[in-house]
């Protein structure tokens, strides 16, 4: 069992940053590929991105790249996304997501065993 923890969450302007973290627990965090979705009010839940078990592949969403940046530390158990140039469209409710395979399909979310509570994201115009 895999226990997730997103924070740092939080009401930004338009064009500024925030840095999400999702602490893991439980079984070894490193050998799992993490991932981040995201879901709006009414909407379904999107893939923003997602990094290897090493950290030496990610994917994103084509709305996010070259904004948004996934990054790994396993000794801390601990995957950050870095969001900058932050778009009102980029609010929502972030979730971070594990599983032990590298799936074909990263932008399913059945493709992840394990899911955190979530944390809210909010750009102001």
């Amino acid at each position: 069992q895999v226990q997730l923890v997103e924070s740092g969450g939080g009401l930004v302007q338009a064009g500024g940053s925030l840095r999400l973290s999702c602490t893991a627990s439980g079984r070894t965090f490193s050998r799992y590929a993490m991932a981040w979705f995201r879901q709006a009010p009414g909407k379904e839940r999107d893939f923003v991105a997602r990094i290897s078990w090493s950290g030496g592949t990610t994917d994103y969403a084509d709305s996010v790249k070259g904004r948004f940046t996934i990054s790994k530390d396993n000794a801390k158990n601990t995957v950050y996304l870095q969001m900058n140039s932050l778009r009102p469209e980029d609010t929502a409710v972030y979730y971070c997501a594990a599983d032990m395979a590298w799936s074909p399909l990263p932008e399913s979310p059945s493709a992840y065993e394990y899911w955190g509570q979530g944390t809210q994201v909010t750009v102001s115009s």
